[in-house]
């Protein structure tokens, strides 16, 4: 095998044709896209599966939040360092070792006898996840640097990641109703045992900045910074926002995060390059996600709850209903970055996504006690996957294109805390403000009544809708406001190697 970097030349293999090396190159993208998938999978699959496995395990209400949130907690903190160590050790052996450890861990939580437990395990799913997401992304980043083929792998590699929450839910139903909630966690060891054959046998172990080593303050800085943002967030689920555990850890979060900027000027080997954020198209790139991070919980997270609790699907039938979601997303995902964006640039594309997934937001405002899927939830999916389609595989290109190659890691798992963070602080201000919409519509009425809680259930929904859409207009101004005009062009100097 061979490492090359691109040249104005054709491009071969060393030991083989150019049509064989085009192959490696897709079966690279099936295994990454895999573990990907299983990544992205247990941020949702595990939440149908909660009443079940309270009932099981037999912890309290106030507990459940956390075998979800452990999961973000550790895989938000620790996602820098483990793309830097894929930079620095290799992003093959990071890559093996996360599928490797990711599974082990899944066993453990699925074999959980307790809460400690299954908490322990999800924690660590987290931590796993940190090493094995931007060692996957920055693989793909590396293996594909022709235009149209980095197009193409982009825009199935950002439909997983759009739409792998809803298919979490799907699958997640399904396991809970057919077998037991125990198999939303073993699931994780069959697709570990395909995508670690995969990348045994396709992978190379190349490091592009080997010759660097470790930023330890830096590691420091931001897993503390990021552990406390996420957890203040989450904290203001069940505290009150005046809460010293919430605004406490908030600040705390900030002053972390600022003092890792200040040191990453200083560093001798920055574990952030601030050289990957000051690009115009990136920084724009990162706050896409960010934000469709946020707003996407207020879809998932709020319609499972309507869909289960007021038109009474089971969790299969409610991870069915998210399927045209999920078609619509990767359908816009592969016209956004293979034809809209080469043509139109980023500029026009990704706000025109963000505008049309708030139109789907907003629409979905409309749902009430007595509503029905197909008029009132599904057409509303439809817009909203199109809308998510348009913004979030074009972002994810986009803010790992034209990284050199020895920051890959590091700028594919920037892009990961990002989502990361933004799904957690989506669904701590969507939690609250439901909570509170539910709250002030209660004020004079009969709380005993029924049809009063189902109306006040609705409009906690309904508020959450709102603001997703909220989010994503202020997603489309920002978008428009920061991506420069026109096709952004690859820099060669600035081309990854390949690695054939």
């Amino acid at each position: 095998m061979s490492s090359k970097t691109l040249t104005d030349g054709p491009r071969t293999g060393a030991d083989q044709g150019p049509s064989a090396a085009s192959a490696k190159k897709w079966w690279i993208l099936a295994v990454v896209a895999l573990a990907q998938l299983m990544v992205v999978l247990d941020a949702t699959i595990v939440n149908i599966a909660l009443p079940s496995a309270q009932a099981d395990l037999g912890f309290s209400d106030g507990n459940r939040q956390w075998i979800v949130t452990a999961y973000a907690l550790a895989f938000a903190s620790l996602l820098l360092l483990g793309g830097r160590i894929a930079d620095l050790f290799g992003r093959k052996t990071a890559f093996l070792i996360g599928v490797v450890g990711f599974a082990a861990v899944s066993a453990l939580g699925g074999a959980a006898t307790n809460f400690e437990m299954l908490v322990t395990a999800r924690a660590l799913q987290g931590a796993f996840g940190a090493l094995l997401a931007p060692a996957a992304l920055s693989l793909l980043n590396t293996t594909f640097t022709d235009a149209k083929e980095r197009a193409k792998a982009f825009s199935v590699y950002g439909a997983i990641a759009g739409a792998g929450g809803a298919v979490g839910l799907l699958l997640g139903g399904i396991l809970t109703d057919a077998l037991d909630w125990r198999w939303t966690l073993y699931v994780n060891v069959a697709i570990a045992v395909v995508a670690f054959a995969g990348g045994w046998l396709l992978l190379s172990n190349h490091r592009d900045a080997e010759n660097s080593k470790l930023d330890v303050p830096g590691t420091v800085l931001v897993a503390a910074g990021l552990f406390s943002l996420v957890y203040g967030f989450s904290n203001a689920e069940t505290h009150d926002w005046e809460s010293p555990q919430t605004w406490g850890f908030l600040l705390a979060g900030g002053a972390l995060l600022a003092a890792f900027t200040w040191w990453q000027t200083r560093a001798a080997h920055p574990l952030l390059p601030l050289r990957i954020l000051l690009d115009r198209n990136r920084a724009a790139s990162f706050l896409a996600v960010l934000i469709s991070g946020a707003g996407m919980f207020g879809v998932f997270l709020f319609l499972t709850y309507y869909l289960q609790l007021n038109l009474g699907f089971s969790p299969t039938k409610t991870g069915v209903a998210f399927l045209p979601m999920v078609g619509a997303l990767m359908v816009a995902a592969q016209i956004g970055t293979t034809a809209l964006v080469p043509r139109l640039g980023p500029k026009a594309v990704i706000p025109l996504g963000f505008a049309i997934a708030a139109v789907g937001m907003a629409w979905l405002t409309g749902i009430g006690v007595g509503s029905h899927y197909v008029s009132a939830v599904l057409p509303q999916l439809v817009i909203t996957g199109i809308g998510l389609g348009l913004v979030m595989p074009p972002a994810m290109q986009m803010a790992t294109g034209g990284v050199a190659a020895e920051d890959a890691g590091v700028a594919s798992a920037t892009v990961n805390a990002m989502q990361q963070v933004g799904g957690s602080i989506g669904t701590a201000l969507l939690n609250t403000l439901a909570a509170s919409a539910a709250a002030d519509f209660l004020v004079g009425k009969n709380p005993a009544d029924k049809l009063v809680q189902a109306q006040a259930t609705i409009e906690s929904y309904t508020t959450a809708f709102w603001w997703s859409a909220v989010f994503f207009a202020a997603g489309a101004v920002i978008a428009f406001l920061l991506f420069r005009r026109g096709v952004p062009q690859q820099d060669a100097d600035a081309a990854p190697v390949v690695h054939m």
